[in-house]
């Protein structure tokens, strides 16, 4: 009887947890999400946008947000986008979402997926030691950003806050925003557009 037992058991999932405000998500998410399952030892990527900004920011109804987020990544395998923190008390922090979806997923292995632009705001966030204890950080580099922990720039430098300026101005944002995201943008009048 041992045996069918052990092979019941299922083994710990590696999970890369990407946050994000993805107001909206663009180009650089989708890269560091293709980085991530193709050179990372993880078994999939969770990304979870915030519900309500700790610091206040204005965003786009998180129900939009997680909609683009589903558009931006749907071609991806290995990917699931997660409404976790619509269930939890507001604001939105990373250790209470951790936390969350560490006694909701037991057998979790959890990693952090952030920028190398987040390690030098380490001190804004919300209990960092315990982030990195509760879920160890895969960090990217990114462009204007340099890190020992990540010594190559992956991602380009794109800002959503840039890139709601432009929907607003009209301007074209093709080359920098998912084309199934740009037509949900379009299609509810997010941003100006």
């Amino acid at each position: 009887m041992a045996w069918r037992y052990e092979s019941i058991v299922r083994a710990e999932t590696t999970v890369g947890v990407y946050g994000g405000s993805f107001n909206p998500p663009h180009v650089a998410h989708v890269l560091a999400v293709s980085y991530v399952l193709a050179t990372q030892a993880v078994d999939r990527v969770l990304v979870v946008p915030a519900y309500d900004h700790p610091l206040g920011k204005h965003l786009a109804p998180f129900v939009h947000r997680r909609a683009m987020c589903e558009a931006a990544l749907g071609d991806l395998r290995r990917v699931e986008v997660s409404s976790i923190e619509s269930e939890l008390d507001a604001p939105s922090r990373t250790l209470f979402t951790l936390r969350a979806l560490s006694a909701k997923h037991p057998t979790w292995r959890l990693r952090l997926i952030i920028g190398s632009d987040i390690l030098d705001e380490r001190d804004k966030w919300y209990a960092w030691d315990e982030i990195v204890a509760l879920a160890p950080p895969i960090v990217l580099g990114r462009l204007g950003h340099p890190h020992p922990e990540a010594p190559m720039a992956l991602l380009p430098e794109v800002a959503s806050r840039d890139l709601r300026a432009r929907i607003a101005a009209g301007e074209d944002v093709s080359a920098l925003v998912p084309r199934a995201v740009t037509a949900y943008i379009r299609a509810h009048g997010l941003y100006g557009a």
